[in-house]
């Protein structure tokens, strides 16, 4: 039984009966044709019976091996590898038919490989999640033909993997240097302009030419009988929380991941250069109630401890609780901190509803609120308009449009910051706002 299990008809044995039970219908006119026939009906029995000799009959086989990441970074490309090792002694077909997790919905994979006697051989694939969870991988199935092809024998190595999917871990090393780096304009970072001194004293030193005059000490001056000039550094320890908005208006999606997704990933990536820059970086989530806590600190442990938070967000989409946010945050951070709220809000109509409790958040600490704009109307808007309605799916897509820029200059006049951008620039936006905001001393 486990042998008819393993053996396959290829569609060139099918091909071939199929013109040999043709000729026997035009023997029935040319009678001359019916021995030719079963002749090729004899050839195409014995190479069958060959071809089954070949993959069957020797303890020849074939080796096959998955190799795919501890985990996956959500949102981006994945490489999985496929490693191959022929043992026959002649050269082979092989169809790989991997069993991948279903959250793909991927129902045509297949790659074909030609395999030298002896020969080994390694492809890769790449996949994209847009999930956070756990994926779990079925069978490696490998179909191997002999040079005949009239047959193929299974392969089938249970290769059963489950690989978690965890925040873009690869934008997070895509971005790691950015805290060290001084030209950010490679990253598509704007350019800071420094406004002031930041209030951090470090040392008084021997003026050199190139230091700014207006930080002369005039008496360690007269003391030493020389310039002397106060250096100032970056303040640091500064307090940073995350605050990430599971709510309704979280679940719209772009290209596959939903706005919840990447405000997650864009925390991640935020959290590792808030702590390269020497600040505190904490986080937590809220929907009907305040969740996934981690408070800002800087032990070494932290970025393992948010993006372990980040992974277990779960949410239903409930409706978002804006008081029980503001009693939270003034019950828990007890000092002036740097709060970016990642929410959405699609119409002025909608901040208003929740503008006094961000007006609350923002009396005691730095909020900075980031939405997103929607690119679906963006491309509305650029679509040249043919018909009236068009014109009238334009003129409304322009509406919500401006209702997004009057929503920053809503928020503008009760002294709250905001960020309004496209998902995909979440990461470089937020980062942006966050080192500008450092370089001005704001906090």
């Amino acid at each position: 039984m486990q042998f008819f299990k393993k053996l396959y008809l290829n569609n060139l044995f099918f091909y071939v009966l199929l013109g040999i039970i043709a000729g026997f219908v035009l023997a029935y006119f040319f009678p001359s044709l019916y021995k030719v026939c079963w002749l090729l009906l004899f050839l195409l029995i014995s190479f069958t019976g060959l071809d089954i000799v070949l993959l069957f009959a020797t303890k020849q086989d074939i080796k096959a091996t998955r190799n795919a990441p501890e985990k996956f970074s959500n949102g981006d490309e994945n490489e999985i590898s496929v490693k191959l090792k022929n043992h026959y002694s002649f050269s082979v077909f092989a169809k790989v038919i991997d069993e991948i997790p279903f959250q793909f919905q991927v129902r045509n994979f297949e790659i074909n490989r030609k395999l030298t006697a002896n020969g080994k051989d390694q492809f890769q694939y790449h996949l994209r999640p847009t999930e956070r969870g756990e994926y779990f991988f079925g069978n490696l199935n490998v179909y191997i033909s002999s040079p005949l092809r009239l047959i193929s024998r299974r392969f089938t190595f249970a290769n059963n993997q489950m690989v978690p999917t965890y925040p873009s871990y690869i934008q997070l090393r895509k971005y790691d240097l950015m805290a060290f780096s001084n030209n950010l304009l490679q990253y598509g970072l704007k350019r800071i302009r420094r406004i002031g001194h930041t209030m951090e004293f470090e040392q008084i030193k021997e003026y050199v030419q190139g230091d700014d005059i207006r930080t002369l000490n005039w008496k360690a001056t007269a003391k030493r009988n020389q310039l002397m000039v106060n250096q100032f550094q970056d303040e640091k320890s500064q307090t940073v929380y995350m605050v990430i908005d599971k709510g309704r208006v979280m679940k719209m999606p772009f290209n596959g991941l939903s706005l919840l997704d990447y405000a997650i990933n864009a925390s991640l990536v935020l959290s590792n250069v808030i702590l390269k820059k020497g600040d505190k970086a904490g986080l937590f989530s809220f929907s009907k109630k305040v969740e996934n806590r981690v408070m800002a600190e800087r032990r070494q442990s932290q970025m393992n401890l948010i993006l372990e938070s980040l992974y277990n967000i779960k949410t239903n989409f409930f409706e978002s609780d804006y008081s029980r946010l503001y009693v939270d945050i003034k019950k828990n951070i007890n000092h002036r901190s740097l709060i970016l709220l990642y929410t959405n809000f699609e119409t002025v109509d909608g901040l208003h509803r929740q503008l006094p409790y961000l007006k609350g958040i923002a009396k005691n600490h730095l909020l900075v609120v980031v939405f997103f704009s929607n690119t679906e109307l963006n491309d509305l808007i650029n679509k040249k308009a043919t018909t009236i309605q068009d014109v009238y799916d334009q003129t409304i897509a322009e509406k919500f449009a401006f209702e997004k820029r009057l929503i920053v200059s809503e928020l503008k006049k009760y002294g709250i910051y905001s960020v309004l951008t496209q998902p995909e620039n979440l990461t470089l936006d937020t980062i942006n706002k966050y080192l500008e905001i450092k370089a001005r001393g704001i906090l």
